[in-house]
C-alpha cells in the first residue's frame, strides 16, 4: 500500500489511525486513493492489541427503558459518532451488582473511556474504577463514592424555577413526588430535585410537613401513587414531579378520577422528555441541554487535556436548567415558532 501510495508505510498508518502526526492533503489523498484500489481493511482487533485502547466508550445506564435514559443515550452515541468512536451500552436496572458486572466486561475489554450514569455507586464499583485506572467521567448524577470529573445539570435550580412559577399561580402550597427510600441523600438530581422543592416553598414560608410523597421514577408506578394521592382526604392544588415519567404516570390517575388538569390540579416536572410536549395537557417541566452534556462527556473521557484537576467542585461541570412552559401548570398555550 505504501509503495502504491508512493510514500512510507509510517504516513499510511498516520492516515489510517488519523495520527498521531499530520499529513499533507495531498499525500493522504494518494493514500486513500490506495486504500480503495487495494481494498483494505484495518484489522481493528490488532489495533487494539497495540495501542490497548480501542475505539468503544462504554455506557453504563440505570434502565434504557426510561425515555430520559434512552435520550440521553442516543446523545452520547451521537457525540462518540462525531469523534469516530462507538458506544457499548448497558443497563443497571438499579442494581450494583450488574453495575459492577459492567464495569468489569467494559474495562477488561480497553475501552477508550467509560460514561458512567449511577444511581448510587457502591464501594465494590468505586474500587473496580480504581483497580483499572480507567478514563471514567461521570455524567447526571455524581455518587459520593467516587470523585471522576462529573457533567450534571444544575438540578437544584431548576427545581426551585418549576416550584416559584406554580406558586405564582397563587397555589396555597406545592407537593412534591420525591423519589424513593434507596434513592441517595447526596449526590442524585432526584434528591437535587426535592431540596430544591424545599427551599422554593420556605421562600415562600410555606411548611413542606406531609407534602412530600415517595414514588419511583417510573410512570407506571408513579400513577399509583398518583391515585392515592389524587384519592386523599387533602388533595394537593398543585404538584412538582421530580421525573418526566412521574408526571405522566400522575396525570393518567387525575384522567381517571376526573380532576382536571390544571383547573383542579397544576402539574410540573423535570427533564423535558420528547413526551411531555404531548401529555394531556401538555407538561411544565425543566430541561437542561442532554446534547451538550452528552458532548462534554464524551470529549472529556477521550481528551486527557479536557479533564480537570483541582477540588471535587473544580472537576465539576454544571450546564444550567431552563424551565419550559406549557399549559399543566396553568399557563396559556404557546404558539409554536413558524
Amino acid at each position: 500500500m505504501a509503495r502504491l501510495a508512493g510514500t512510507s508505510t509510517a504516513v499510511v498508518s498516520y492516515v489510517i489511525n488519523n495520527g498521531p502526526r499530520p499529513v499533507a492533503p495531498a499525500t493522504r489523498e494518494r493514500v486513500l486513493a490506495a486504500i480503495k484500489e487495494l481494498g483494505y481493511r484495518p484489522d481493528r482487533v490488532a489495533q487494539a492489541m497495540a495501542s490497548r485502547r480501542t475505539d468503544l466508550i462504554g455506557l453504563i445506564i440505570p434502565d434504557a427503558r426510561q425515555p430520559f435514559f434512552g435520550e440521553m443515550a442516543h446523545a452520547v452515541e451521537q457525540a462518540a459518532s462525531e469523534r469516530g468512536k462507538m458506544v457499548l451500552v448497558g443497563n443497571t436496572d438499579y442494581i450494583g451488582e450488574r453495575e459492577v458486572h459492567y464495569l468489569r466486561a467494559f474495562l477488561g475489554m480497553r475501552v477508550s473511556g467509560l460514561i458512567l450514569v449511577s444511581h448510587a455507586l457502591n464501594d465494590l464499583a468505586a474500587a473496580e474504577i480504581d483497580a483499572w485506572d480507567a478514563r471514567v467521567v461521570l455524567l447526571h448524577e455524581r455518587p459520593e463514592a467516587i470523585d471522576d470529573v462529573a457533567v450534571v445539570t444544575d438540578d437544584l435550580g431548576g427545581a426551585q424555577l418549576a416550584v416559584r412559577h406554580l406558586l405564582e399561580h397563587g397555589h396555597d402550597y406545592v407537593a412534591c413526588l420525591g423519589g424513593t427510600a434507596e434513592t441517595p441523600a447526596v449526590g442524585d438530581p432526584v434528591s437535587d430535585h426535592v431540596e430544591g422543592w424545599r427551599r422554593a416553598m420556605a421562600e415562600a414560608g410555606l411548611s413542606t410537613e406531609g407534602r412530600l410523597f415517595e414514588a419511583p421514577y417510573n410512570r407506571y408506578d408513579a400513577y399509583r401513587v398518583g391515585l392515592e394521592v389524587l384519592s386523599g382526604p387533602h388533595r394537593p392544588p398543585a404538584i412538582f414531579c421530580s421525573t418526566d415519567d412521574q408526571a405522566i404516570g400522575l396525570l393518567r390517575a387525575a384522567r381517571e378520577l376526573r380532576i382536571d388538569v390544571p383547573g383542579e390540579l397544576a402539574v410540573a416536572g423535570f427533564d423535558d422528555i420528547k413526551e411531555a410536549a404531548l401529555t394531556d395537557p401538555p407538561l411544565t417541566t425543566v430541561a437542561s441541554d442532554r446534547s451538550a452534556m452528552a458532548r462534554a462527556a464524551v470529549d472529556l473521557v477521550l481528551d486527557d487535556g479536557l479533564r480537570v484537576a483541582g477540588s471535587r467542585r473544580e472537576r465539576l461541570r454544571t450546564f444550567p436548567s431552563r424551565l419550559v412552559v406549557r399549559t399543566s401548570c396553568g399557563c396559556q398555550e404557546t404558539p409554536a415558532a413558524s
